[in-house]
């Protein structure tokens, strides 16, 4: 045998310890994942190294009965945190609710047959999982599914799952619930036992409340039936214990007061930045892009240079709001907390699987203006659970109607968009001393960043991030009327008024802690981090796009265009770029209507923009029917492979514009309606047609 030189044993041993690698998959050397450690620096007790073995962490915990959620904007997990507290109140199941991103998959083949799986999964975008749900999706629908003991499907390896799941969906997508009946399917497949039929919830419809408490009890009930689970009298259990710090002040090194993690509370923020530790970005441009009274659109430019945060034109970004200072006052007041909102307190999970959603120490003041989704629906559910803690008989004796009378609840409190202070306050003048904080804080959301259509190309400005928002707002009239400010564009909005040299902004009555914990965000600056999105404009950009976006819809396709102009002033050859827009009025709403002209020049021939008008005239104009007059010219594109966008309205635009591009290729092609639709199915499937759309 030949003797082995030097550079020999060096590949010999890379390769041995490549393999290792793989077999292994870093189990000797790997870093575990912790989202703590970024996120809440560990406020809550996770600690690096946490086993991702379920089953063990069901047994080291005493846990009987696991809660998955799949959740992309935190209500999933809401509900998930709801059945395991209603689990555990209401039948004694020792309950855990567990991210999906956060355990491995392969041993749910070793689930014993006398622990329960629970499954809530919110259906993303076009049919896609969450982000933290993408792993165990693939792999549990995969077909080389292979699972610890060695078996596929054929063998049932989970023969001793037994499992519910919910699913979270909008109808107005086309996927509807794609998520959970994937899912609920594979699990059957492979030999689970589904307990109960899957409950759906339809955000599009208004009615995923009521759907998961129509779900929801006969799913208890065949639970029950199933594991011999025995219901008593629900009572609170508190998941979380508050502490009042008396040996801590607001002002105490140590002490949250908005921060959302370990860095920025040090001023030591780094990379990444993501959904668990936004950049602290500069905003660089503010302006009103209406031309109206009443009414507000924002252009703003973020600037990124200085973050490692990079972007694809079509990409979304995240800002991270916080509540306006006139709803924090409101749920401080009735909760008898005015004098005590920059008293520390310190919040720990009573449960060694219970999150903490935000970092402690921290203050009352900073937990609801920076963490909790205090101005967000409320709940049937969690009106009924406060009716225990009124201050006095007629208004628990209310709050209990409210939470058993589906139809009272709607004309009182859904139908008026009360958040949960403005019903304490209509329920009872009273001071609501009773509520425990604890309370709040599980059956509150987080607050939640939103996401906003990237308006600008990085082709063109790779260091900034344009946004275009309209600022919200919902007028409820009656006897009480109502309005609703929207948390995040309000924002938004008061930061351009900072900017532009008003020393207290005051959109709409609101005011808003624009310069941020400890003035970190002075000199106008947001939290941000970005989302990378599959609405993309073709690789060739010889290869011609269709784009429909009425009002602020509008807003990824002018970073669409603006890549073409760029890319024409460059030399190179762009194919037919058409966009169907609509608005109101040219003279009020009309979005970016002096960059179209400068960007025609550009692109010549190669840029066509046709209009739509709802309020210039009595007949009402929509993007749709200009779509129609020009079935000719759409259709013939789309015979060239035309990619078709589509961004805005959900419920009606988007729904109206499939239809109408169906009839168009019906009738064009002298096909049939159902071939039509067909067609458009088929455009989908192969991402001919994209949407980027909202209800």
């Amino acid at each position: 045998m030949a003797q082995l030189d030097t550079l020999d044993l060096l590949v010999l041993v890379a390769l041995l310890i490549g393999t290792a690698a793989y077999f292994t998959k870093g189990t000797y050397w790997g870093i575990p994942k912790d989202p703590y450690a970024a996120s809440f620096a560990n406020a809550n007790g996770t600690k690096a190294g946490k086993t991702r073995n379920i089953l063990e962490k069901m047994d080291e915990s005493g846990k009987n009965a696991v809660v998955f959620y799949g959740s992309q904007t935190g209500t999933a997990e809401d509900y998930a945190s709801r059945l395991a507290k209603e689990g555990s109140s209401r039948f004694g199941l020792k309950t855990m609710v567990a991210d999906l991103e956060d355990y491995d998959y392969e041993n749910l083949d070793t689930f014993p047959e006398d622990k329960l799986a629970m499954f809530v999964l919110a259906t993303y975008g076009e049919g896609e999982p969450t982000d933290n749900a993408v792993d165990f999706f693939e792999f549990i629908t995969g077909d080389d599914v292979s699972f610890s003991g060695g078996g596929g499907a054929e063998g049932q390896p989970l023969s001793n799952l037994k499992f519910v799941a919910f699913g979270l969906g909008n109808n107005t997508y086309e996927h509807y619930q794609a998520l959970v009946r994937k899912v609920n399917t594979a699990l059957v497949k492979l030999g689970a036992q589904r307990i109960s039929a899957a409950g759906e919830g339809d955000d599009g419809a208004g009615t995923m409340e009521e759907d998961f408490l129509a779900w929801k009890e006969p799913m208890w009930a065949e639970l029950a039936g199933t594991m011999n689970l025995e219901e008593r009298e629900a009572v609170y259990e508190p998941v979380f214990g508050v502490t009042e710090r008396d040996d801590l002040n607001a002002d105490t090194n140590e002490v949250y007061v908005g921060e959302p993690n370990k860095n920025h509370l040090e001023g030591t923020s780094k990379g990444p930045y993501n959904s668990h530790n936004p950049y602290i970005a500069p905003i660089v441009e503010s302006r009103e892009v209406f031309t109206v009274k009443g009414r507000n659109c924002l252009h703003m430019e973020i600037d990124v240079s200085a973050s490692n945060l990079t972007y694809q034109t079509g990409d979304h970004i995240a800002v991270w709001p916080t509540n306006a200072g006139k709803e924090v006052d409101r749920f401080l007041n009735i909760l008898g907390l005015s004098d005590r909102r920059h008293t520390v307190i310190s919040v720990k999970g009573l449960d060694s699987t219970a999150r903490v959603p935000f970092p402690t120490p921290t203050t009352y003041d900073a937990a609801i203006r920076y963490h909790m989704e205090i101005c967000g629906p409320v709940s049937r559910q969690f009106v009924a659970s406060l009716a225990t803690f009124a201050p006095d008989e007629a208004s628990k004796e209310e709050m209990a109607r409210l939470g058993e009378d589906k139809d009272y609840f709607r004309e009182k409190v859904s139908n008026q968009y009360l958040n949960i202070a403005q019903v304490l306050e209509r329920v009872s003048e009273s001071k609501w001393t009773n509520v425990p904080f604890s309370i709040m804080i599980e059956s509150i959301q987080k607050l939640q960043p939103r996401y906003y259509s990237i308006s600008s190309s990085s082709l063109v400005q790779k260091s900034k991030i344009s946004i275009t928002a309209v600022v919200e707002e919902i007028r409820v009239p009656g006897s009480k009327p109502n309005i609703v400010k929207g948390v995040t564009t309000n924002y938004l909005l008061a930061l351009k008024q900072k900017q532009h040299g008003e020393p207290d902004p005051d959109p709409h009555g609101l005011t808003y802690a624009i310069t941020g914990p400890r003035n970190k965000y002075d000199g106008c600056h947001v939290p941000v981090h970005v989302r990378h999105s599959n609405f993309k404009l073709p690789s060739d950009p010889s290869k011609p796009i269709i784009m429909v976006g009425p009002g602020s819809g509008v807003a990824p396709f002018r970073g669409f265009i603006q890549e073409r102009a760029a890319q024409a002033k460059a030399g190179e050859k762009v194919g037919m770029t058409i966009l169907f827009y609509g608005c109101r009025k040219p003279s009020e709403d009309f979005l970016y209507k002096d960059e179209w002209e400068m960007y025609k020049q550009a692109m010549g021939d190669s840029f066509e923009l046709f209009t739509a008008f709802s309020r210039e005239t009595s007949q009402k104009v929509y993007v749709q029917q200009r779509l129609s007059e020009q079935a000719a010219l759409v259709d013939e594109l789309l015979q060239q492979r035309a990619n078709f966008y589509v961004c805005g309205d959900a419920s009606n635009m988007a729904r109206e514009v499939s239809t109408m591009l169906g009839q168009i290729i019906s009738s064009r092609r002298g096909v049939s309606a159902e071939k039509g639709e067909e067609i458009v199915k088929s455009m989908r499937s192969s991402n001919q047609y994209q949407e980027d759309v909202w209800s």
